[in-house]
């Protein structure tokens, strides 16, 4: 306990040195997964009413087509109904609640959400595309061209709405059909040498790397490369606070108002947007 207190502390002073000219934005991920019902409306509009107008959340199809906001390929984690989401229909799914008692969005519903707010200013839209044997060339192509369209319909003028994923088939798909995409390519390796050097292959200027393993000297030679820096986890007060100090242009949190709370009463010195 003595040595997480000092940890936390030690970051604290760092921070301090280095935010007093760096300007972090925050995002809720999945809507504030660890706070509220995620990848809901009510997470959403939860986390709309804190402040927030950035979110992250995940699209999945069903096997009729229909494209349904869920981070699980299972229902079984988050909802009533056990099954493959990619195996069954659209009907099925409205059938199921999650086990907070909400309904399963959909991603015109979230949407129509969105364009109802007309102030959301950023926005991550995870394509969900494992296991990869559920995503065929084929099926993968029709993801990607359903996404595309539903999400770029009414994009607000000046937002950012980003197309993200660890699976390169897709952003590799996107970027050949629609020059000029905007997306942030996920690793589960840290900041370094090697995704650095990925997102510059792939003509990505995006990289959403895990904090753990990543150096601020490594951030800075991202930035250097012309590249922008979203770290995660951001599961703690302490996830947000190491973020700020290795350099983050982004951090996800899951714990959105607290986080937000804590900027306001014990950080006010960090450029926080939300």
């Amino acid at each position: 306990m003595k040595k997480a207190l000092f940890t936390l502390i030690w970051v604290l002073m760092a921070v301090s040195v280095f935010a007093q000219e760096q300007q972090v934005r925050f995002f809720s991920h999945r809507g504030g997964r660890m706070e509220f019902d995620e990848n809901t409306i009510p997470a959403f509009e939860s986390s709309y009413k804190a402040g927030y107008r950035g979110y992250e959340t995940d699209i999945r199809m069903t096997a009729d087509g229909k494209l349904v906001i869920l981070h699980d390929s299972n229902l079984k984690r988050t909802t009533d109904t056990e099954g493959v989401v990619e195996e069954m229909t659209e009907a099925q799914i409205r059938k199921a609640r999650t086990k907070k008692g909400n309904k399963v969005m959909f991603l015109d519903e979230l949407m129509d959400w969105l364009d109802s707010k007309g102030d959301v200013t950023y926005v991550e839209f995870e394509l969900k595309t494992s296991p990869v044997d559920l995503y065929p060339e084929e099926r993968l192509r029709e993801y990607c061209d359903k996404l595309y369209e539903r999400v770029m319909r009414n994009k607000p003028a000046g937002a950012t709405y980003l197309f993200t994923s660890g699976d390169y088939r897709g952003l590799r798909y996107l970027q050949q059909k629609h020059p000029g995409v905007q997306m942030l390519l996920i690793t589960g390796k840290p900041c370094n040498d090697e995704t650095i050097a990925l997102c510059k292959a792939m003509g990505i200027e995006r990289l959403g790397a895990t904090m753990d393993g990543t150096s601020r000297a490594a951030v800075k030679k991202a930035h250097e490369q012309g590249l922008i820096v979203s770290l995660w986890p951001g599961q703690s007060v302490a996830d947000a606070m190491l973020g700020i100090y290795l350099g983050a242009d982004f951090l996800c949190t899951d714990i959105p108002v607290e986080v937000k709370e804590y900027m306001a009463a014990k950080a006010p010195w960090v450029k926080a947007v939300y």
